[in-house]
């Protein structure tokens, strides 16, 4: 059968190990020094192991493999010694129109549930360049000291998250798209002004998501005319999920758009 399935680039991988710890269904070990796949049957080609790669050596693919086994996985971890598999499990909303699907297309959200209606938010004129500069004291940020003025919220539409955004968004028409990492929020204090400012934001957390973007968000190059991108990551290995997911949908989409990466540190400063 055609599916998804990890593959190793092992001129890249380290022999770091990261990802054999992240992959739930103990599907990879490090043989002479290089991470390897053991069995197709073992993989569920969801990808947990992408984002904690450091060098962006692990890569999902489509090509013919033997179908995911969760009884051989539930084996193989009480060999290993490890928790056994759980799968991965979605919950639906509270919502009582909520679908009960659990369907990863791109439709899957844009219909059932209420709260996943699409909706453009108005907002002041925006200006010529998106956002403001960097730093916790920019210009009409509320965070200056000896200020008390409030900030006003610069999203700009809703669905917010990555996963329930529609490709064919009317807000994604032109627009100057802001992808960042959830933990982005809390951490650093200006993000409104200094990064969600005339940008449409799509937010998500490549290691809690247990899915790769890179699928939602080619489409959603390839059915708009997208001026630039900014991926806005924290520090942590993980989030660099968001950076590779953005790379390879410009590869699929076939779309080279201007792009840069914002690094956060844990204590909300920007650190490149």
């Amino acid at each position: 059968m055609i599916r998804k399935i990890v593959k190793i680039n092992e001129e890249k991988c380290n022999g770091c190990g990261l990802c054999i710890d992240a992959c739930h269904e103990g599907a990879l070990a490090l043989e002479n020094g290089k991470a390897r796949l053991v069995s197709d049957i073992y993989c569920d080609g969801l990808g947990d192991c992408l984002p904690e790669c450091p060098t962006g050596a692990i890569e999902i693919i489509e090509r013919e493999a033997d179908a995911f086994d969760e009884a051989a996985v539930q084996k193989r971890l009480e060999e290993m010694g490890r928790p056994p598999y759980e799968g991965n499990k979605e919950s639906p909303c509270a919502c009582p129109t909520a679908e009960k699907k659990t369907s990863h297309t791109h439709a899957a959200h844009t219909s059932g549930c209420p709260g996943s209606r699409t909706r453009i938010i108005s907002r002041n004129a925006a200006s010529d360049t998106p956002g403001m500069k960097h730093g916790p004291c920019a210009e009409e940020s509320s965070l200056c000291a000896g200020t008390d003025t409030k900030q006003e919220s610069q999203l700009r539409q809703w669905p917010c998250q990555i996963k329930l955004v529609h490709p064919n968004a009317p807000y994604f028409d032109n627009a100057h798209l802001l992808v960042a990492a959830d933990c982005t929020a809390y951490a650093y204090a200006g993000i409104h002004s200094d990064f969600m400012k005339d940008r449409i934001t799509i937010i998500g957390c490549p290691k809690l998501d247990h899915t790769d973007y890179s699928q939602k968000l080619a489409a959603i190059l390839a059915n708009n005319d997208i001026q630039s991108i900014t991926v806005l990551r924290m520090e942590v290995p993980c989030c660099s999920g968001l950076v590779h997911a953005v790379r390879n949908a410009m590869l699929t989409s076939g779309k080279v758009i201007p792009w840069n990466v914002v690094t956060v540190s844990v204590d909300g400063n920007i650190v490149k």
